[in-house]
């Protein structure tokens, strides 16, 4: 098991590029099981989760490889619809292949997904959606089995709203169960986020006849079949987020390169709140702050609020700002795990519900502590870079996830973290 040894505090500066979606890329590739041949995503990461997605799309018969062009997925066979608990335990994303293995095999058998440990996030919305479709649903020992009708699915008006909002995968596995069937499609309260746009547009280069994209009230005209194609996915907007946040919590200049600042308005207000200049760049932003940080109150929210994705990495930042903040998670309430860790490092947190009560220190002490899950992992590597002395965070392996060589990117501008093996 790896462990990153990170010692601060850091000064940045520099440039840093940011990948392709991990979010964008996960349902796309599932998307490309749609069409029979050959699609090529030139500019996916190459991360743990994506690795993960490439064994199942491989159990179910895909072909799947890696070239200096990207990322090549062959679903000219797919004769093996079944996505298997061993895989999909792994990561909660494996279950956007439930709506288009349902729409190409007529039958889907998936395994309840895994991943983060931050909370409950069922799948209730997925499966009512594809039940209005007209799929017959069951549970089999831990598996959800979906079955198409005898005429294939049919468009219907569908609502997908939830106790917390939209939801991403949800909307993401309707849109792709429905751009073949039979009849119009209007799905409801759909999820708006960047990824899911990427997406549909994604599908309608394939053939797809999908329109209000970006909008909670997507249109969608089935059509007969879909072509493979070669899809570039959005600059992943979580990860640009947490490199704004390296830059500012080591109070540093940096140039983030492929960040689309118009998929991160909720952000960069609160970063401008903080004190923190953000101002487009070169094709990216430039992200300069030299302290001291002020205080904000944050409150998750689906898109276009802030990003549950982003809440660990900015509670980081404003457990050193000058004066009491308050975070509120609307997502996923039980969100904080990181919580206990940064109290570790002389932060001073006080979780109350569905809120975390930030009272601002003056510096943050290194200490060893352990990643929960993908996000709170970032959030304790960048407080690391910011505590006095040398921080080991153990169980690194929930920031491969989510971040190609996270370590190499943040040392080529500055930072001093080692990945060791123990």
């Amino acid at each position: 098991m790896d462990i990153f040894e990170i010692d601060g505090p850091v000064h940045l500066s520099g440039a840093i590029d940011v990948t392709g979606s991990k979010n964008s890329t996960l349902p796309i590739m599932a998307a490309m099981l749609l069409a029979p041949g050959i699609s090529v995503i030139p500019n996916a990461p190459d991360l743990a989760d994506i690795r993960s997605l490439e064994t199942l799309l491989e159990s179910l018969g895909a072909k799947v490889h890696r070239n200096p062009d990207g990322l090549h997925i062959n679903s000219t066979v797919i004769d093996n619809p079944v996505g298997a608990y061993e895989i999909v335990r792994k990561m909660r994303a494996s279950i956007c292949i439930l709506g288009p293995l349902l729409a190409r095999c007529g039958r889907v058998k998936v395994s309840m997904p895994g991943g983060c440990a931050i909370g409950d996030r069922p799948v209730d919305i997925h499966l009512r959606g594809v039940k209005a479709l007209g799929a017959k649903i069951h549970l089999e020992n831990g598996y959800i089995v979906a079955e198409a009708p005898a005429g294939g699915l049919a468009g219907t008006q569908i609502f997908l709203g939830g106790p917390f909002g939209s939801t991403v995968l949800g909307t993401d596995n309707v849109m792709m169960a429905a751009v073949t069937a039979k009849g119009t499609t209007i799905i409801e309260s759909a999820a708006c986020e960047p990824e899911v746009a990427d997406l549909a547009n994604c599908l309608n280069a394939m053939g797809a006849k999908i329109s209000g994209i970006g909008s909670p009230r997507l249109v969608i005209e089935g059509v007969k079949e879909l072509k493979p194609i070669t899809y570039s996915v959005i600059g992943d907007r979580i990860e640009a987020g947490t490199f704004m946040v390296a830059a500012a919590i080591t109070r540093s200049k940096l140039q983030i390169n492929n960040c689309q600042l118009d998929h991160m308005l909720a952000v960069t207000d609160r970063f401008r709140q903080i004190g923190v200049a953000v101002e487009t760049s070169n094709g990216g932003c430039e992200v300069a702050f030299d302290g001291p940080i002020r205080p904000a109150d944050i409150t998750t929210q689906p898109y276009p609020g802030f990003p549950t994705d982003l809440q660990a990495q900015f509670m980081a930042l404003l457990s050193m700002a000058k004066g009491n903040s308050v975070v509120t998670e609307k997502i996923y309430p039980d969100r904080f795990m990181h919580v206990a860790e940064l109290n570790r490092m002389a932060a001073s947190l006080r979780k109350e519900g569905p809120n975390v009560i930030v009272a601002g220190v003056d510096k943050l002490v290194a200490a060893p502590v352990m990643a929960s899950d993908l996000r709170a992992s970032a959030a304790l590597v960048l407080a690391g870079m910011a505590a006095e002395g040398t921080t080991v965070v153990q169980r690194v392996y929930h920031i491969d996830r989510g971040y190609h060589r996270i370590e190499e990117r943040l040392n080529a501008v500055g930072a001093k973290i080692r990945r060791k093996s123990v």
